[in-house]
């Protein structure tokens, strides 16, 4: 894990061991303790969950390659950010009722207010959500 922030951007990078997501979501509340963001963090801790977990399972990369986290307040939100290096885009699925996984993307939508998957600076693409921090809002346009 390396660990670079400036005080209003969190940047965190993660090998794809799935012990990683419970580490990034003790940095991500951190954070959000200090932004003065708590009301967020049950559905902010959710949504990064299912962000990292998806680019750990399905980010096909070769071996080496970290994932990257980047946390920071936009005008009346936060927004998250998850980077890999593989062009693979995600896929929203239906899952059976019994099924034990799948509905990441699912949770992803119904928590976020915002959120869509775009390319990155090198290598790879960005998947992102965005949870409104401002009073009463309605929950927005949500893409995916």
């Amino acid at each position: 894990m390396d660990h670079s922030q400036d005080g209003s951007v969190v940047v965190l990078r993660w090998s794809r061991h799935p012990r990683c997501v419970g580490l990034a979501r003790t940095e991500l509340r951190k954070a959000l303790a200090g932004w003065g963001l708590v009301m967020l963090e049950d559905s902010a801790v959710l949504v990064l969950s299912e962000l990292l977990t998806n680019a750990g399972r399905h980010a096909h990369v070769s071996p080496g390659r970290e994932i990257e986290t980047r946390y920071f307040r936009a005008r009346d939100c936060l927004r998250i950010e998850v980077h890999d290096a593989s062009t693979d885009q995600p896929v929203r699925q239906t899952p059976d009722l019994d099924a034990r996984d799948g509905r990441g993307l699912t949770l992803v939508a119904a928590l976020a207010d915002r959120w869509g998957v775009s390319e990155r600076g090198g290598v790879g693409k960005m998947v992102w959500a965005e949870l409104s921090s401002a009073p009463g809002a309605d929950g927005g346009l949500r893409h995916g």
